[in-house]
């Protein structure tokens, strides 16, 4: 057995134990870190070249079904960016992975993502001809798992510093925001809840990305409106690309302009919202500098 080998089994042993903390009620998920941290060791030592050129690290804050897969997808699409679709990069940072070890896997994540079509929840995000599951150059590479993301940062807020640390890469943050009565109302259907809980999980996850905000300020993180996505893709994608530090083509944009939807979808006309639970996300909004423009009538 090569010394590479035993280093990484005697490291896998070693975190066994703070593995069973961090998720003491799954047991499968212990078995998938400790099994991500073998196979990513080896990968991120094979593939440790390729690291040298990143430039920056990407990681996405926000709620669920705020329109993150679709702008995962697109980032991911263009020549010089790798974007992981819904990784965790944040667990493994926690469970002690190594910058290496991430990258290798969130290489392996678009890979994989991109082999099996890009379908999610009814929808293709697939962009014919362009660099999806691959790369150029690998200038940027990140994590779209921005729910998770925040709700992590929400009970341990000291992960952002650990996690620049270990990527010894500067870290930017893509914070995507929908209208709030759609998100609520997409987040109650698609989890079986009720809207008043929707709520109160989407309000807290915004106080996390609030304070988040203040403290890294514009220039690391960046708030994407889904409705500007869909009204002008290319002017939104080349800002995001300006934000990352990358060039966006014609070719690239163009391609991507293709698959955004036509219009928002607006869900929050097909939920049973009461006249007090508007008001009350309305005054809400408007405590939030990033939801304050938003209405339900918009």
């Amino acid at each position: 057995m090569s010394q590479c080998a035993i280093v990484a089994g005697v490291r896998v042993a070693l975190l066994t134990s703070n593995m069973l903390r961090s998720f003491p009620s799954t047991r499968k998920r212990v078995d998938r870190i400790a099994i991500s941290y073998g196979a990513s060791f080896i990968a991120g030592f094979r593939e440790r070249s390729l690291f040298g050129q990143i430039e920056t690290y990407c990681m996405f804050v926000g709620y669920a079904r705020s329109g993150h897969s679709l702008v995962g997808s697109l980032l991911d699409a263009h020549p010089d960016i790798v974007i992981a679709h819904e990784l965790d990069a944040l667990g493994f940072i926690q469970n002690g992975f190594s910058r290496s070890q991430l990258y290798a896997l969130i290489l392996n994540n678009s890979r994989a993502i991109s082999a099996s079509g890009r379908e999610q929840t009814g929808y293709t995000y697939e962009v014919p001809g362009q660099w999806q599951g691959r790369f150029r150059t690998l200038q940027v590479i990140g994590d779209k798992r921005g729910h998770m993301s925040t709700a992590r940062l929400q009970r341990r807020p000291e992960l952002i510093d650990r996690l620049e640390r270990v990527v010894r890469d500067p870290v930017r943050l893509i914070h995507v925001v929908r209208n709030p009565f759609d998100n609520i109302s997409t987040i109650a259907k698609r989890r079986g809840t009720t809207l008043e809980y929707a709520a109160e999980r989407y309000f807290s996850l915004a106080e996390t990305v609030s304070t988040l905000r203040r403290r890294l300020g514009s220039e690391r993180m960046m708030d994407l409106r889904h409705e500007s996505l869909i009204e002008d893709p290319r002017g939104a994608l080349k800002q995001l690309c300006g934000f990352l530090n990358v060039a966006a083509d014609d070719a690239y944009l163009d391609d991507c302009a293709r698959v955004v939807f036509a219009s928002p979808h607006r869900t929050r006309f097909d939920a049973d919202w009461s006249d007090q639970l508007k008001a009350r996300v309305a005054t809400r909004a408007r405590d939030i500098p990033f939801l304050a423009d938003y209405h339900w009538d918009d």
